[in-house]
C-alpha cells in the first residue's frame, strides 16, 4: 500500500525493494507473524551484514544490506495489510535503522585506515542526507489530499499507544527515538523551515531527493563493497552531502510557497 495516491506517486529510487516487500508481506497476512517481528528480522540482516564486512565477505555483506532494505519496507506493509499500526514498531524501526547505520560505518572503519572521527563525520552526513529526504517526503504527504499522515513533520509529543500495545514501551521508545533523531531534525528544519508552507513538491524534485533515501544509500554501499571500493565509502558519503545545499537551494528558490 502506497503512502501516496497513484496520481501523486513519484519514482522513488530508494524504494526499489518495495515490490519484493509487498510480496513478502502478503505471504505473512494469514500467519501469526507481526510487523514488529519483521522489524527484528531486518535488524538481524543488518547485524549479519556488519559481521560480513568485518570478516571481509563483501559480496555477502552487500546481499544482506539489500535484503535488509527489502525487509525494512515489509514491516510497514504488513502493518497496513493487517491494519495493525503501532508506535512500537514505528519507533523501533527508526531506532534500528540509525543503530545499524552507525555499525555499518564502524565496521567499514574497522577494515580501512580512516580515523574514527572521519568515520563518525561520514555517519553524520549519511543521517543528514536521510533526514532531508524524510523531511520533504513527510511534508509532501501532509500537503497532498490522499497522502499518508501517519508520520508527523515534527515528533515532539509522546503519542497515545494503540490498544494492542503498552504505553510504557511506547514512551521509552519515543524517548530513544528523540535522542537519536532530534538533532538531525532540528538542523534540517533550521536550514529550510519554510518547506512545510510550500505547495506540493513536483515529482521530479522528489525523485532527486530520493537518492538520499536510506534504501539507495545502502545500495551505494553494497555496490562499492562488491566492486572493491570499500576504501572510498567514507569519503564518498562526506562528499555526497554537498547535494544537501543543492536540493535546499532548489526548494527555496524554485519551489517556494509564493510560486
Amino acid at each position: 500500500m502506497s503512502k501516496l495516491s497513484a496520481k501523486e506517486k513519484f519514482i522513488d529510487v530508494s524504494d526499489y525493494g518495495r515490490p519484493f516487500a509487498v510480496i513478502f508481506a502478503k505471504r505473512l497476512i494469514n500467519t501469526k507473524a507481526t510487523p514488529v517481528q519483521v522489524t527484528y528480522l531486518f535488524g538481524l540482516c543488518g547485524l549479519i551484514a556488519v559481521y560480513c564486512i568485518i570478516q571481509g565477505y563483501y559480496g555477502a555483506a552487500a546481499v544482506f544490506l539489500i535484503l535488509k532494505s527489502i525487509i525494512d519496507a515489509a514491516d510497514g506493509e504488513l502493518a497496513r495489510l493487517k491494519n495493525i499500526p503501532s508506535y512500537t514498531g514505528r519507533y523501533l524501526d527508526s531506532i534500528f535503522d540509525i543503530i545499524l547505520n552507525l555499525l555499518f560505518f564502524l565496521s567499514i572503519w574497522f577494515v580501512t585506515d580512516y580515523s574514527l572521527w572521519l568515520t563518525l563525520l561520514a555517519f553524520v552526513c549519511l543521517q543528514l542526507q536521510g533526514t532531508l529526504y524524510n523531511y520533504y517526503y513527510v511534508i509532501l504527504r501532509h500537503n497532498t489530499e490522499h497522502g499518508d499522515r501517519t508520520s508527523k513533520i515534527f515528533e515532539t509529543e509522546t503519542p497515545k499507544a494503540y490498544s494492542r500495545e503498552n504505553q510504557k514501551t511506547v514512551n521509552f521508545l519515543f524517548i530513544i527515538y528523540r535522542l537519536c533523531y532530534s538533532l538531525y531534525d532540528k538542523i534540517i528544519y533550521w536550514v529550510d523551515e519554510d518547506a512545510r508552507k510550500a505547495k506540493p513538491f513536483p515529482k521530479w524534485f522528489m525523485t532527486l531527493i530520493s537518492f538520499y533515501g536510506l534504501g539507495f544509500q545502502l545500495l551505494i554501499i553494497s555496490f562499492m563493497l562488491v566492486f572493491g571500493l570499500v576504501e572510498y565509502i567514507i569519503p564518498f558519503f562526506i562528499a555526497y552531502s554537498m547535494f544537501i545545499i543543492v536540493f535546499i537551494f532548489i526548494r527555496r528558490v524554485f519551489l517556494s510557497e509564493n510560486m
